[in-house]
């Protein structure tokens, strides 16, 4: 522990400069911030053309009417013009607040909130809360008109969206509710932390991170999903035989099977598994249902399982953790640096100490260039796990010694067909767009990598026998 505490510390060193030299950081943070805003509208730009295009690719014609294809292109199309628009709005927003000065304002409207109450400025933690709470509220209305144009008005004309204008706003208030009930204890503890560990604050802080992650694990399944969906006990039939019967054949350890009511709000689908190592369960999609065959559903629910068999959420965990220490230690050096404070617009008399949360807040703003190049090597490993959670359905076959299971592949093939088709997803995806946006591989080469999985499964058998 004492060779990690001195590496920190000497990247401190190096980063001295920061705690003393007057930088001009708003101007850097504007600067960069646009960039990375004028290259995502770029990568829309490039991905546009593709949406004129008058056919599938070769491997999907076959699958695709020209209704639904020409379905597809429309709502590709309408969602890369919202996504240019409002990329370029909000970035105009965060702009105008970084301009304007609204989180020097947002903390001193924080300080005579909490001061109303007889909590002075060392009650830091406690201003801390509210200034997250204010923050929260002045950067969060300017772009609700956005959810209500995406929900209403996109979604509502290519016939996804099924939630009503009561549903929408009770879902808001709830997941305010819900914020202002989990972000205080959290952000409490987190701030906490700083005080207690002081210098040495890097290893407790990621430990606290974990058990959050864990935590939350466990409350929301139980807690929070229920306030918006129902999950109700997938009924007995042929999906629950086959699910159950391949979940104990891999020794998963499956603890509940659910379908759940995706449909009370759209039209897409999906199947997913979370909990605990030894205790887990699966969530599956009404609208998968009903949108897929029993055979086709277990065969998305067997990549899912290639997922656990792999470790590939723990892995991605790791990974996660490694990407939080990267950010953590280089932290030490902008905790205490009233320049940044002052480059800001925060007065002297609040720079001079700085608040933890404000100076964490400053130091996410100057590092988000590093992080959307961080967001690119992320993308890269889900994909990559994504190719082996394929290669693990075509593969079960063989694994399990189960010859029912020896079209696994064609079915998930099959399925994930469907799910395009049904969710009218791109099929043309520019390269540079899909390694920046998508932490999934496209169609048609999950398509291509499977038909190598399935020969590849198919060889393997015939050697054994």
């Amino acid at each position: 522990m004492d060779l990690l505490h001195t590496q920190l510390a000497a990247i401190e060193r190096r980063l001295a400069f920061v705690a003393v030299d007057s930088i001009d950081w708003k101007t850097y943070v504007q600067a960069f911030s646009w960039a990375v805003c004028l290259f995502e509208s770029y990568l829309i730009l490039r991905q546009y053309p593709l949406y004129s295009k008058p056919t599938p690719p070769a491997a999907l014609a076959e699958h695709f009417t020209g209704e639904v294809y020409i379905k597809s292109q429309a709502y590709g199309k309408d969602k890369a013009k919202f996504s240019l628009l409002a990329g370029l709005y909000k970035q105009a927003v965060d702009s105008l607040m970084l301009h304007c000065g609204i989180y020097a304002w947002a903390w001193e409207i924080a300080g005579i909130l909490t001061g109303r109450f007889g909590y002075g400025p060392e009650y830091e933690i406690t201003q801390s809360n509210v200034f997250a709470i204010v923050l929260f509220f002045v950067s969060s209305l300017p772009t609700l008109p956005l959810s209500v144009y995406q929900t209403f008005v996109l979604e509502e004309k290519h016939g996804f969206n099924k939630t009503t204008p009561a549903l929408f706003v009770a879902d808001m208030l709830k997941g305010w509710l819900v914020g202002l009930a989990l972000a205080p204890p959290f952000l409490s503890a987190f701030l906490w932390i700083f005080k207690w560990a002081g210098a040495r604050f890097v290893p407790w802080l990621m430990a606290f991170m974990i058990a959050f992650q864990m935590t939350m694990v466990i409350i929301y399944p139980t807690l929070i999903q229920p306030l918006f969906n129902k999950l109700s006990p997938l009924s007995a039939g042929e999906l629950r035989t086959r699910i159950e019967a391949l979940a104990a054949r891999l020794k998963f350890p499956l603890k509940h099977l659910y379908e759940i009511d995706g449909s009370k709000r759209s039209s897409h689908s999906n199947a997913y598994f979370y909990g605990l190592p030894w205790s887990k369960h699966i969530v599956v999609f009404d609208t998968l249902i009903q949108q897929s065959t029993p055979g086709e559903v277990e065969a998305v629910l067997a990549h899912e399982l290639g997922h656990w068999y792999y470790y590939h959420p723990t892995k991605m965990m790791f990974v996660s953790q490694l990407h939080l220490f990267s950010i953590l230690a280089l932290f030490p050096a902008f905790l205490h640096a009233p320049p940044v404070l002052r480059a800001f617009d925060f007065p002297a008399h609040v720079a001079v100490h700085p608040p933890t949360i404000v100076a964490f807040l400053l130091f996410q703003m100057i590092i988000s260039p590093l992080e959307s190049v961080a967001s690119i090597a992320l993308n890269a490993v889900s994909r990559r796990f994504e190719y082996q959670a394929d290669r693990f359905a075509c593969e079960l076959h063989g694994m399990l010694k189960a010859e029912e299971m020896a079209d696994m592949g064609d079915r998930l093939g099959r399925a994930l067909i469907t799910l395009h088709v049904k969710n009218l997803s791109t099929v043309w995806v520019d390269w540079l767009y899909s390694a920046y946006h998508h932490s999934h591989p496209t169609l048609t080469e999950r398509l291509r990598a499977l038909e190598g999985f399935k020969g590849a499964a198919a060889s393997a058998s015939k050697k054994e026998l």
